[in-house]
């Protein structure tokens, strides 16, 4: 178990002491009093002002920085759970970010086609320490795609875990956790990266990388839209 006082500190990419992710903390707080209500404002922040997108997962470090998911305004899950990490360390609220490996039973047929499979490895959570206990949020899918995708958002309420539901009212299947990696206080990149090149290689492919086994390296070209 991390201990909260280790879970404050700017990291290499939960970059809470960069002055973006400062302001957006301050102006996502305006007005709370508690830990508690911070921590749910800078939950809803997250989840709808950072629009999610797993079309644009790469291999770059820059990419995990929650700094530039800030500024670029969109993420998928890793980076939106390292920004909510760094949010609430911005505010004195330890947090840390957590993985597990889901089974999207409403993924799309395309992005089905796309990664080779309906588990998503290495789910990205934040995990927050508040009024004296951990507690578990994913910020990752907005209001307006769930709203798309005709599935309720994921709401947070600062005192229950929130990590998906297991269906939606019509009894169809939502998110199946299957492993989890655990919580670190700092994103784990050697071991994301590994296994999207082992788990999604044709989503790799179409984002321009490849693995040269005589190199022992990734190689990237020009990067291809997957859109």
């Amino acid at each position: 178990m991390i201990e909260p006082a280790d879970a404050l500190a700017p990291t290499r990419f939960i970059d809470s002491d960069n002055d973006a992710v400062r302001d957006f903390a301050a102006r996502s707080t305006a007005g709370c009093i508690s830990d508690r209500e911070k921590t749910v404002g800078l939950y809803y922040a997250v989840r709808d002002s950072i629009r999610y997108d797993c079309y644009r997962v790469d291999m770059e470090p820059q990419s995990y920085l929650a700094s530039e998911t800030l500024g670029r305004g969109y993420g998928f899950c890793i980076p939106k759970a390292a920004l909510l990490a760094a949010a609430c360390r911005a505010q004195g609220i330890p947090a840390t970010v957590g993985f597990a490996d889901v089974r999207n039973h409403l993924a799309t047929p395309r992005l089905l086609e796309m990664m080779g499979t309906d588990v998503f490895y290495y789910h990205g959570y934040t995990a927050i320490y508040i009024d004296g206990k951990w507690v578990k949020s994913t910020p990752a899918f907005n209001r307006e795609l769930c709203e798309l995708l005709g599935v309720a958002p994921l709401e947070f309420d600062g005192e229950a875990d929130s990590i998906f539901q297991d269906s939606e009212a019509d009894g169809r299947r939502h998110m199946e956790y299957l492993n989890y990696h655990g919580e670190f206080v700092d994103v784990p990149f050697d071991a994301i990266t590994r296994s999207l090149r082992e788990n999604y290689p044709n989503l790799m492919k179409l984002a321009g990388y490849s693995w040269d086994e005589d190199v022992g390296n990734l190689q990237q070209g020009g990067v291809a839209d997957p859109c």
